[in-house]
């Protein structure tokens, strides 16, 4: 199976996308750079990069799935989004069930989420959390090349409002990826690390810091199973409890902070509906309730690290940490 970066195996499913329907079109500022090979002969005619202005096209890409055609919104860095969360959750997200369902709102709205290194607090946002709080909105989050391509696959084909969030420091990583046009359901989760000791979910680029966390306990003797739900909604609980009661502990990773976080929906759901499985409390790993500093190593302290993460698993373990002494 041949290799892809994460960016050409999204890009490779946009266009594949394309290919297969034809009333598709794109909207959005910058669509070259990392987008390079979207903007094709076959396929210029229907890509858009109008003057920027976040909420004129989010409710130019609305109104167009309003009235049928499929239409893919991008906003460059996500926390531009914010600038069309009227358009977003007022008239995307419910047009659906205003019109008893008479009406499908097929728009994805994609930007790059995250701390990506000197972005400051304008320009490191991570609205997943938000999203997922906006009934009505599927919320996508990616975290290889294999899953981007059959994710935003599924994304464009999706009859719903869709929230599509890429973050920046995936973009050079590789990974297998088939040639060949596939989607990934959205509410499966993976796991991407089997493991017996402890759970480790999380998501997009999370994933990839907690597998390096892994590798750290491993050399401890440790075995942690990480699981990457690849939506937060709908969200894979049934998924995640059955990572849960095989090893009896989670570790929730999340790049929003800790407040009304993905990873503390993961956790109230395990919480809820697999307490008698867990054999010590659950640990939350996200980032700092604070503006996200300009200054590189203060910005690495607000974020968790493989090393916080491998801190949190192992105080679930009697013996390793300050579990100690918790039921085993």
């Amino acid at each position: 199976m041949p290799k892809k970066t994460y960016a050409a195996a999204f890009v490779d499913g946009i266009n594949l996308a394309m290919r297969r329907d034809k009333e598709l079109h794109l909207i959005g500022t910058g669509f070259g750079g990392r987008f390079e090979g979207v903007l094709t002969k076959n396929h210029a005619a229907r890509i858009f990069d109008p003057p920027t202005s976040e909420g004129a096209m989010a409710a130019l890409g609305t109104g167009a799935a309003l009235t049928g055609m499929p239409t893919m919104v991008h906003f460059g860095t996500s926390a531009f989004m914010l600038e069309a969360w009227n358009q977003i959750c007022h008239e995307a997200a419910v047009s659906h069930y205003m019109t008893a369902g008479d009406i499908d709102v097929p728009v994805t709205f994609h930007g790059f989420h995250g701390v990506r290194v000197g972005g400051a607090p304008q320009h490191s946002t991570s609205p997943q959390a938000m999203a997922a709080n906006m009934p009505g909105l599927e919320v996508v989050l990616p975290s290889t090349p294999y899953d981007a391509k059959g994710l935003i696959m599924s994304a464009l084909k999706s009859r719903n409002p869709t929230v599509f969030l890429n973050h920046t420091k995936l973009m050079g990583i590789e990974g297998e990826v088939p040639a060949r046009a596939y989607e990934i359901p959205f509410g499966k989760a993976d796991i991407k690390r089997r493991g017996r000791d402890v759970t480790i979910v999380a998501t997009s680029w999370m994933v990839q810091v907690s597998l390096q966390a892994a590798e750290q306990l491993a050399a401890r003797g440790v075995s942690a199973e990480v699981v990457d739900p690849r939506t937060a909604v709908p969200l894979d609980v049934k998924g995640i409890l059955r990572s849960v009661r095989k090893t009896g502990r989670l570790v929730c990773v999340d790049e929003t902070p800790e407040m009304c976080s993905i990873a503390s929906e993961v956790a109230a759901s395990v919480a809820q509906h697999g307490f008698a499985a867990l054999k010590a409390p659950i640990e939350r790993v996200c980032r700092a309730p604070s503006p996200t500093p300009f200054s590189p190593p203060l910005e690495q302290f607000t974020v968790p690290s493989a090393k916080t993460i491998a801190a949190a698993a192992l105080k679930t373990l009697p013996g390793r940490g300050r579990g100690a002494g918790r039921r085993a």
